[in-house]
């Protein structure tokens, strides 16, 4: 495996720096600065999503003839990595990185021409309907009601830790269509409108005081059939390979960039005796640590990318990926913290906003890491829990 950039990988990179220096509006990268999540507000998010929608770079992992960027493994981890470096938001991944590539593989003509144009061009905002109050991590035990009445599914339930259900206007669902016999045989994967009669969304606040999740009820909420996608009672099928979608990606490109700032952070903070935090024996070996679990995750990423460019799918990488990627973004979140010190402790909520003409309590390095390090530690739950993965490893890849 030859890491070296060829010459038009080189050229290639040159191009996506020129576009992000020119594109990215000071706003913007506050906004990506400022962020205590993956999921940025879409007042942010979707006109960074429009640029690169009119650049055809909005879905660099999309087969060209549905919008993609056409690009090759290698090219897509050249733009995921100069967009870390450039400090560009991230864009929301419901549409983009999970449901459109579903619709790509299982939807019918009809579904694909009318659902992936309004992914790329930001019109449809996605949100996930997985999880419920009885069935978090344990997809198969979902009991969402979807009884068959003509030409519709007629859904009774709800759904939990729905991310962004206020901001979104379309839901990807899994719904129980089958009750007997094995759990997994009895699901069925929905696309539907959030403002179907019946459909209520309840914010539910975070650790950190936001408003990012919420509880969705379902009160005989009708769903058309032909918003199924795939065949009934064959969800599972779906779910697996958006979940192979979701847990995957690259991590490394986003972690080396938190780390770095982590560095600069420590350097101007002290630590006793005139010297900086970044020279304290103790702090830098915990950096240290962090820097060979980012080492590692980089090069496994690269191994993924391998796999790939021979059309292999994620497959169980994409779980061992999911675990260590997100346990690394908390180990780096609790450096921040501690890099932080007592200024990490206070409540700014407004202070951090974006374009926010409140005056922050010490240094602005210090006014997310707390909220970002509550956030993130949903990271090793949301996508499947990080037992769950390593169960899924030890079975698929290890044979235990």
């Amino acid at each position: 495996m030859n890491l070296a950039l060829t010459p038009a990988e080189k050229a290639f990179q040159l191009d996506i720096r020129a576009f992000l220096s020119e594109g990215l509006t000071p706003e913007l990268r506050e906004a990506a600065r400022r962020a205590t999540s993956v999921f940025i507000d879409p007042k942010y998010s979707l006109p960074w999503q429009r640029l690169l929608h009119a650049r055809g770079w909005a879905a660099p992992s999309w087969p060209q003839e549905y919008g993609g960027a056409g690009w090759n493994e290698m090219q897509r981890h050249i733009f995921a990595v100069e967009c870390a470096r450039a400090g560009a938001p991230s864009l929301a991944p419901m549409g983009l990185r999970m449901v459109g590539p579903c619709i790509v593989v299982f939807g019918s003509p009809e579904q694909k021409a009318h659902y992936l144009p309004r992914i790329l061009s930001g019109e449809d905002y996605w949100c996930q309907g997985y999880s419920e109050p009885g069935a978090g991590s344990d997809l198969a035990a979902l009991q969402l009601r979807a009884v068959s009445d003509g030409d519709d599914y007629v859904l009774d339930g709800s759904k939990i830790w729905t991310t962004h259900a206020h901001f979104a206007n379309r839901m990807f669902c899994l719904v129980r269509t089958e009750f007997d016999g094995k759990p997994q045989a009895g699901i069925t994967f929905l696309l539907l409108d959030m403002d179907t009669p019946g459909l209520s969304v309840r914010p539910i606040l975070t650790l950190a005081g936001e408003h990012e999740v919420n509880q969705v009820f379902f009160d005989g909420v009708r769903v058309p059939k032909q918003n199924r996608l795939g065949q009934e009672n064959e969800g599972w099928t779906v779910a697996k390979t958006l979940l192979e979608f979701e847990r995957g990606g690259a991590f490394s490109a986003g972690l080396r960039v938190a780390l770095s700032r982590l560095r600069a952070m420590a350097a101007r903070e002290p630590a006793g005796s005139d010297r900086a935090l970044i020279d304290d024996a103790d702090f830098r070996a915990k950096v240290a640590d962090a820097e060979v679990a980012l080492e590692a995750i980089e090069i496994t990423e690269h191994r993924v990318m391998s796999a790939l460019s021979a059309g292999a799918n994620p497959g169980p990488a994409s779980s061992m990926l999911k675990a260590v990627g997100t346990e690394a973004m908390q180990r780096i979140d609790e450096l921040w913290v501690e890099a932080a010190g007592h200024y990490g402790a206070v409540d700014q909520p407004v202070a951090r906003a974006p374009q926010s003409l409140t005056e922050s309590i010490g240094p602005e390095h210090s006014l997310v890491a707390m909220a970002r390090y509550l956030n993130d530690r949903a990271g090793s739950i949301y996508g499947g829990s990080n037992e769950i993965q390593r169960n899924i490893m030890a079975r698929l890849l290890l044979g235990l």
